[in-house]
């Protein structure tokens, strides 16, 4: 099971819902228009208008694999240095992500332990600058923590693994 957080148009959960055959994706935004174009991209009935968790059916709880979290992580103060187009096409709650880019991510975390599986990973872009904070934000949840990045594509993924207790085993 996947869950696409801050889901803007279902990209990511589209993409992994070709690559893994028979996967369950479920998303969710809070913008009513990223909503809207998600329900395009992924079934409709499993896209939830809402804040992060909130909208997201009880009954997947402690069974999700991957978390898949686009949230937004530019500092609030940065926004203004953006380029014109991301400033003028995406909305402000899609890239203002506070004072250093990681109030959405820190909340993200907050919740990742009970929704993931044991064993379940959460992914989420992030920053050269912001991923040893961000890793230190999943850390400080019980998450073991890695980055991942592609030097070519400029791109750094936090990822976070709930542990897997010697009872689950």
């Amino acid at each position: 099971m996947i869950v696409d957080l801050c889901c803007g148009a279902g990209a990511i959960g589209a993409a992994l819902a070709a690559a893994v055959e028979g996967v369950e994706v479920y998303a969710a935004d809070i913008d009513p228009a990223a909503v809207r174009c998600a329900r395009q991209n992924l079934p409709a009935d499993r896209v939830y208008p809402g804040d992060l968790y909130a909208p997201l059916p009880a009954v997947l709880r402690g069974r999700v694999a991957i978390l898949a979290a686009n949230v937004p992580y530019v500092p609030s103060e940065e926004i203004g240095f953006l380029p014109p187009e991301a400033r003028a096409h995406e909305p402000g709650v899609a890239l203002d992500g506070g004072a250093d880019g990681l109030d959405v991510l820190r909340r993200v975390a907050a919740g990742a332990a009970e929704w993931l599986a044991p064993g379940g990973h959460l992914l989420s872009e992030t920053s050269e600058r912001q991923a040893a904070l961000a890793e230190t934000a999943l850390a400080a949840v019980g998450l073991t923590t890695r980055v991942a990045r592609a030097a070519d594509l400029e791109a750094s993924v936090v990822i976070g693994r709930r542990p897997v207790s010697r009872a689950q085993c």
